[in-house]
């Protein structure tokens, strides 16, 4: 591979994206961002970015954006939004514009759209419904063309900078913790995401829906996971207390009520809690990224003993 190889980035501002701009420039790919302001992080400390500002509303910014690529990665999406038909407007019709705009300036690029495991249960929650209408926006779009349509779907991402599961982190310092629920969930550490990503983006494996997942993708149960935050802050005998289900969907309705009164988006929401209680969000060898394209490095005890030494560095955590 060459540093001739150009690849285009929407969402490249966020948790994911930031780490996935520096994983390219480290691969040696000339890297193009999508980008509303002027934006600056430590992890882009001497890459040479193309910056096209605009947004994904923005057909001529988008056209300019994926000109002449090679592949495009759409990573830009809403996580949490006032209702579904915002969610919508960015996570379906967002990604249906990208799509279009790489079909109709870059007809040979592969396009790379990142999803979430959410969208294999859309019925959930509003986001999850508007990720799964992403994908069959994507697949609409290439039609015929499929052999040059990724779709990634990742489940919890969690590391440096990430502000979403930074509440495990803060719920596992309490001496009591509280925990719901009986399923388990896969995660991935940013770094394994963003080498996966890379990967798909420089040509390798095949076109077609993959999922992501650490070293262990048939995922953790609550306690796991909290306790090995707990663990990674110094406790080593957390003390978990169990809560009825229906007390995370009350609060779950309750934070988007609040919402809704105070006109703002809240990341925890019903259909969030429902996300929460759901009994599988494993990762099946079906689904999975194949090894030969990559193989996640970062089980959770590591990756969650640097994430939280990072928040205790940044002070996003005491």
């Amino acid at each position: 591979m060459t540093g001739e190889r150009v690849v285009a980035v929407t969402g490249a501002t966020g948790f994911l994206g930031v780490h996935l701009v520096a994983a390219l420039a480290r691969e040696g790919v000339r890297t193009r961002i999508l980008a509303r302001r002027p934006f600056e992080h430590e992890l882009w400390r001497g890459v040479n970015l193309e910056v096209v500002r605009g947004s994904l509303d923005d057909t001529d910014a988008l056209d300019r954006l994926v000109a002449g690529a090679d592949a495009v990665i759409h990573v830009a999406g809403l996580i949490k939004a006032r209702d579904r038909a915002a969610f919508l407007r960015v996570n379906r019709d967002g990604t249906r514009a990208a799509a279009q705009a790489t079909r109709r300036h870059a007809p040979e690029a592969r396009f790379i759209a990142i999803s979430s495991l959410a969208a294999r249960e859309p019925q959930l929650s509003d986001y999850a419904a508007s990720k799964r209408e992403g994908e069959e926006a994507a697949r609409a779009t290439y039609g015929d063309a499929g052999d040059r349509l990724v779709i990634v779907r990742p489940p919890a991402i969690y590391g440096p900078w990430d502000r979403e599961t930074l509440a495990i982190f803060k719920a596992a310092s309490h001496a009591a913790i509280p925990i719901f629920g009986s399923g388990r969930t896969a995660i991935v550490h940013v770094a394994d995401a963003a080498a996966a990503v890379t990967r798909l983006a420089t040509g390798v494996g095949a076109p077609g829906l993959h999922a992501l997942a650490d070293p262990n993708p048939a995922g953790y149960r609550m306690t796991e996971l909290l306790g090995e935050a707990a663990r990674a802050l110094g406790n080593r005998t957390p003390r978990f207390v169990r809560l009825p289900d229906g007390i995370l969907l009350a609060a779950g309705r309750a934070s988007s009520w609040w919402g809704q009164i105070r006109g703002h988006a809240p990341i925890f929401t019903i259909g969030k809690a429902r996300e929460m209680l759901h009994p599988d969000w494993s990762v099946p060898t079906d689904e999975a990224l194949p090894p030969q394209i990559y193989r996640a490095k970062i089980g959770i005890a590591d990756g969650f003993r640097e994430t939280a030494a990072w928040y205790r560095s940044a002070k996003w955590l005491r």
